[in-house]
């Protein structure tokens, strides 16, 4: 079989298992089989074992490939994925296949394809290859998650212990497929913080019912869902779309972005995004600048009580809600300003809850594996955006005592991550691991410096 039958093969078994975030027994059976996984192809030793994991939460797995090398690499994945139903889809989003699509040709279709089973796929045959050929000299910790679309608290937890569970390394990369809508590749050199909680209205001393009533009180009994809404405009104008504030980038990342603005497209953007505007006005820089330097509230999910209750005031109204907050920002002092704002709106009744959160963090240019990711993308004619920082979320602060840099990286693309048709393009699979192999020899040292490869499973905490 070829590397390309393989990754789909491994990639239809992943798909197949619907590790879907929150659901914890079928995430518990993922991480069980793709720890056994790694240590039978890749001869792993298991540093953190799954069965040692509290069963409340999505298991952690850090297992260690250790091939008597000086230097160490770490690579960061996750195996959880959003929800799906069959509707819409041209392959049920937990069986996956291969579909021709005539404007982008074969794609494996299915929950998880790019976001990021395919990579997670994708990485695992490359290195099962890359250690049977013993192309391999230098050591890689794994660590894959079942958190990372609610926030990575158990790695986060997991790396602040002392000592370290992971030995200083030259860098780290998060392999993902990163030619987004089929344009150029990117490069960030740092990742928006995040804050997640609730903010929940219940009737009381202000008003509202303390049970749910007939609507037909509405003209004298206040509802809490328009005072939810009224609590989530003070905290963020509906007019600004949940934008809190906003800082001016510093003279380093606005040069960036000035490079950045002279080949960035805004209507391919718009067009990868599937919307037909902007919602601010100015030119690409200003966009740009905007984009990275807002710290916004996004919503998730917005509830009352009693659920789906037609003709009812209901007696409780509740958002779940997000901080993202760029580098640059005292994410404490966010969440302080949100608390006044409610404050000052007289927003009696309305409670904020946060339950976890984690600061944005930024790096040097001239960090280790900076230039080999960019290295590994010109060598295959792709010419990468170097970005200050991504107005994404990552937990690339907890990996800051470990390397200087925390990459995501990998050409190929993919698309529709927790929408109807998830996919990867089967040459973007190619692309991935192509790329993922350049960045990773970069980093071998000559065989005669190596000694032997530890053997067998070591289990330690």
């Amino acid at each position: 079989m070829s590397r390309l039958d393989d990754t789909l093969q491994l990639l239809s078994e992943l798909t197949a298992r619907p590790s879907v975030s929150g659901q914890l027994d079928a995430q518990r059976e993922l991480a069980i089989w793709l720890e056994q996984w790694m240590v039978t192809h890749l001869a792993a030793q298991i540093i953190y074992p799954v069965d040692e994991e509290s069963p409340a939460t999505p298991p952690l797995i850090h297992v260690r490939i250790d091939n008597g090398a000086a230097k160490t690499v770490v690579l960061y994945n996750m195996y959880d994925v959003m929800p799906a139903d069959d509707e819409g889809w041209d392959v049920a989003p937990f069986v996956g296949g291969i579909c021709h699509w005539p404007n982008i040709g074969e794609v494996f279709v299915g929950r998880g394809a790019e976001n990021n089973k395919g990579p997670v796929a994708a990485m695992l045959i490359l290195l099962k290859e890359l250690q049977q050929t013993r192309s391999l000299n230098v050591n890689v910790e794994i660590l894959l998650e079942g958190e990372e679309e609610v926030g990575s608290g158990t790695l986060r937890r997991y790396l602040a212990q002392q000592p370290s569970p992971i030995a200083p390394a030259e860098a780290v990369l998060f392999p993902s497929l990163c030619e987004y809508g089929g344009g150029a590749p990117r490069v960030y050199l740092g990742f928006t913080g995040l804050a997640t909680g609730r903010l929940s209205v219940t009737g009381g001393a202000w008003g509202g019912p303390s049970s749910p009533i007939h609507a037909s009180n509405a003209g004298w009994i206040a509802n809490p869902v328009w005072r939810l809404v009224s609590a989530l405009n003070a905290i963020a104008p509906a007019a600004e779309s949940g934008v809190i504030a906003s800082l001016s980038p510093d003279a380093e990342a606005n040069a960036l972005l000035d490079d950045l603005s002279r080949e960035f497209s805004l209507h391919d953007e718009l067009r990868f995004r599937r919307s037909q505007r902007l919602m601010i006005e100015g030119d690409t820089l200003r966009a740009l600048q905007k984009l990275i330097g807002s710290a916004v509230l996004t919503l998730a999910e917005v509830h009352s009580d009693p659920p789906g209750g037609r003709g009812v005031i209901p007696s409780r109204a509740t958002a779940e809600l997000a901080f993202r907050t760029p580098p640059g920002f005292d994410q404490n002092a966010i969440v302080a300003q949100v608390e006044a704002r409610l404050a000052q709106a007289d927003m009696a009744g309305a409670t904020l809850t946060l339950y976890d959160r984690y600061p944005g963090i930024r790096f040097d240019r001239q960090a280790k594996g900076v230039d080999a990711l960019i290295a590994s993308y010109r060598s295959l004619n792709a010419n990468p955006q170097i970005w200050p920082w991504a107005p994404g979320c990552a937990p690339a602060y907890a990996f800051s005592a470990v390397a200087p840099a925390f990459l995501i990286g990998g050409l190929g693309y993919g698309g529709n991550a927790h929408a109807v048709n998830e996919f990867v393009t089967l040459e973007g699979l190619k692309r991935f691991q192509q790329s993922l192999s350049l960045w990773l020899t970069a980093f071998n040292e000559p065989v005669f410096d190596r000694v032997a490869p530890h053997q067998g499973n070591t289990r330690n905490k």
